[in-house]
C-alpha cells in the first residue's frame, strides 16, 4: 500500500547523497535557504506574537501562519535537516545510500541550516524591525527554550518531527501542489499550538534572541543546549516514529 511512496523517498535520498558528493557547494546553500525559509516562518510568528500581546488566539493565529515555512521548503525547493531523517533513513532502509552517507548529510544540511538561520537573524535585526514588543515575545519565548529540562525538549522535538516528516510523507504521496500545501499547513498548525520544538526554527529564534535579548538573561550556554536535545528528538521523531514504521509496512521480507 504504501511500497511505491517509500520507494519514492529512497530514490530521493540517493539523489541528495549524489547532489551532496557532486556539488558540496550547491549543496551546503540549499541548505542555507532551507534554514532562511524556516527562519521567515518563526520571525513572521514571534511579530504575530509581539502584535497581539498575550491575546487568548494568539497561538491560534501563529499556528495558522507558520505554514510558509515549510510551504517555502517544499515548493520552492531547498535541504531542510528535518526532512531529511525521513528520506535519508528510508534511503538506509531500502539499501540506496549507505549509513555514512546519511549522518555525512546530516552534518552538513544541519550547519547548512544553521548558516542561514543565523543570517537572517541578523538581516533581521539589522532591518530595524525587531520592535521591542517583538523582541520581547521572541526573547520570552527563547528563554523557556533554553529553560526547558532535556527530558521535555527531547521528548517535543520527538513529537515535532513526527508532524513535519508526517508533512514530508504526505507530500510524496500527493499528486497536486495544492494537497501538498494543505498538509503541511495541518501538520505545523498542529506543532505550532502544541508547543513542540523544532531545531530549524529554534535556530533562527534563538539567534535573535541573543543579538537582542530584550534584557533577558539569554545565554550561548543555553542555545546550544536547546539545539543540541532538540535536534537528537527531532532524528528520533523523523527516524523512529516515522521512517521505519512505514518500512516495516512495506517490507516483503
Amino acid at each position: 500500500m504504501y511500497d511505491d511512496t517509500f520507494d519514492a523517498l529512497s530514490n530521493a535520498a540517493r539523489n541528495k547523497s549524489r547532489f551532496l558528493k557532486k556539488r558540496p557547494i550547491g549543496y551546503f546553500i540549499s541548505s542555507m535557504m532551507a534554514g532562511a525559509f524556516i527562519g521567515f516562518g518563526n520571525i513572521l510568528i514571534n511579530t504575530i506574537g509581539g502584535l497581539l500581546n498575550g491575546a487568548p488566539a494568539t497561538k491560534i493565529v501563529m499556528g495558522a501562519a507558520f505554514g510558509i515555512a515549510l510551504s517555502l521548503v517544499v515548493i520552492a525547493g531547498a535541504e531542510l535537516f528535518t526532512g531529511n531523517t525521513l528520506v535519508m533513513s528510508a534511503g538506509v532502509m531500502k539499501k540506496k545510500v549507505s549509513i555514512k552517507d546519511m549522518l555525512i548529510l546530516f552534518v552538513v544540511c544541519w550547519i547548512g541550516n544553521l548558516a542561514g538561520s543565523v543570517l537572517l537573524a541578523w538581516l533581521f535585526e539589522l532591518s530595524g524591525m525587531n520592535t521591542p514588543a517583538t523582541a520581547k515575545f521572541l526573547a520570552t519565548g527563547a528563554l523557556a527554550k533554553m529553560s526547558a529540562g532535556a527530558l521535555q525538549l527531547f521528548v517535543r522535538g520527538i513529537l515535532c518531527n513526527i508532524l513535519v516528516c508526517l508533512a514530508v510523507w504526505c507530500g510524496f504521496r500527493c499528486k497536486s501542489d495544492s494537497g501538498k500545501l494543505i498538509m503541511v499547513f495541518w501538520c505545523l498548525f498542529a506543532f505550532i499550538i502544541c508547543g513542540f520544538e523544532h531545531s530549524i526554527a529554534n535556530m533562527t529564534q534563538l539567534s535573535v534572541a541573543l543579538l537582542n535579548p530584550a534584557g533577558l538573561p539569554i545565554t550561548l550556554s543555553g542555545y546550544f543546549y536547546n539545539l543540541i536535545v532538540v535536534t537528537l528528538g527531532n532524528i528520533v521523531g523523523g527516524i523512529v516514529f516515522v521512517a521505519l514504521p512505514y518500512f516495516l509496512a512495506t517490507n516483503k521480507d
